[in-house]
């Protein structure tokens, strides 16, 4: 049987006003596995994803991860700071915590490709490098757990598919458990082991999909007819 890193049991979230954003989600995330969760936009994902991060507490139920290891986020804002170099963005984690690691800093942007960058400053770099560096820094306490949110979001399409790959690249050299919120069903689909789909009104988990593509996962792929047919049976869903 394969260990569970993360479990939502009959998780509900509602606001201060009495409106319920979520209700009744369970979900398991088995170690190593990537799921992507996707659903129309306000239902609820985001949510979702910062209580299983542990930022918001659930009205009811509870998140049982198998591990108090810290769990790396990323969000579709890099949320990097502007007047600290690229090294320093990646590093500050580890300062808040006394540790200093530079060596582990270097060895992570030389993964993510911009080991050449280390002295830069946000301001100086693309969009898509931006968020190498966003995940980088989520990486550089070596969680066990990394959470997405629409980490892509704003990137154009073709950048958007680059770092796709560049994520698929980085889980192979580091593997970690993922769990990803994306509105992008093609997106889900290439990347994931299994897709959750949110549905309904306030926002629940209405299927689950396997997603059953070899590793590793080519940009080509996209045009086989299993990801054709597994996007439709998504779209079908939500």
């Amino acid at each position: 049987m394969i260990p569970t890193t993360l479990e939502a049991r009959n998780v509900c979230f509602a606001y201060s006003d009495g409106t319920i954003a979520i209700q009744d989600i369970s979900l398991a995330v088995e170690e190593g596995e990537f799921v992507a969760l996707v659903g129309r936009s306000g239902i609820g994902k985001s949510t979702l994803l910062r209580i299983l991060g542990g930022l918001l507490q659930p009205t009811a139920g509870s998140v049982v991860r198998s591990t108090d290891d810290a769990v790396g986020i990323v969000f579709q804002n890099h949320n990097l700071m502007p007047w600290r170099t690229v090294l320093q963005n990646v590093q500050l984690p580890l300062e808040i915590s006394g540790q200093r690691d530079r060596e582990r800093v270097r060895h992570l942007l030389d993964l993510v490709g911009l080991g050449d960058y280390a002295d830069n400053h946000p301001a100086q770099l693309s969009g898509g490098m931006a968020q190498r560096v966003a995940i980088a820094r989520a990486l550089v306490h070596n969680p066990d757990l990394l959470l997405l949110d629409e980490p892509f979001g704003s990137l154009d399409a073709l950048t958007r598919e680059r770092m796709g790959m560049e994520l698929v690249r980085i889980r192979q050299a580091h593997p970690i458990t993922v769990f990803m919120v994306t509105h992008s069903i093609d997106e889900a689909v290439l990347l994931a082991d299994k897709v959750c789909v949110m549905g309904n009104q306030p926002g629940t988990i209405v299927a689950t999909v396997a997603v059953d593509l070899p590793h590793p996962r080519r940009l080509e792929m996209r045009y086989s007819a299993d990801f054709q047919a597994t996007v439709m049976e998504i779209r079908a869903l939500i």
